[in-house]
């Protein structure tokens, strides 16, 4: 008698996972490389009966989602005795989030000396949350001011510097309180 080995006919079905990852926006390049083989559909086909010819890198330095895009024709299947082998491609992707920053102007107070309270140094300006990331920032244009009794908002507008990107970062902004209190010192008026 005659043994045959024939191929398998079935369809076989690889599924490649592309890994994933989460970084915070910082300025540098961050990357996301390699895959996962999270499936074969037939138990003697292993990862060794195929080989992949693409790049399971993906890049990016700004915050938003990047796919790594990996193809099935990137995976070649190498065992003969296999003759219809599918790759299914599960995406992965690099998720940039942006800073959070806080940006507080000053508060201050003084006593009535009919001259303005301002508090509008680029100094009076607190930056809170994640920060800008480094060689990054704004520049701030402090109008707040208070003359009479009272209290008003140290009010104030940012200007981002050059390089530094608005879509990197979720930017909130609290004005601090300029407040003049009332003379309390005895004046005496002498009228003759």
């Amino acid at each position: 008698g005659t043994l045959t080995v024939t191929a398998v006919t079935d369809k076989v079905t690889v599924t490649i996972t592309e890994n994933s990852g989460s970084e915070k926006y910082d300025g540098s390049e961050k990357t996301v490389t390699g895959y996962t083989v999270t499936s074969i559909s037939n138990e003697l086909y292993t990862e060794a009966d195929f080989t992949f010819s693409g790049d399971a890198t993906v890049k990016g330095t700004d915050a938003g989602t990047y796919n790594m895009e990996l193809k099935a024709s990137d995976f070649t299947n190498t065992n003969t005795n296999f003759t219809n082998v599918e790759f299914v491609i599960v995406d992965g992707t690099l998720e940039i989030t942006k800073r959070t920053v806080t940006l507080t102007s000053a508060d201050g107070e003084k006593v009535y000396d009919g001259t303005a309270l301002t508090k509008n140094a680029q100094t009076d300006v607190t930056v809170g949350g994640d920060g800008f990331a480094e060689g990054e920032g704004a520049t701030y244009d402090i109008t707040g001011t208070q003359t009479e009794v009272g209290s008003s908002a140290n009010t104030f507008s940012y200007t981002l510097n050059e390089g530094t990107k608005a879509d990197n970062y979720t930017i909130t902004t609290t004005p601090g309180t300029l407040t003049v209190t009332a003379v309390t010192d005895k004046v005496t008026v002498t009228i003759t």
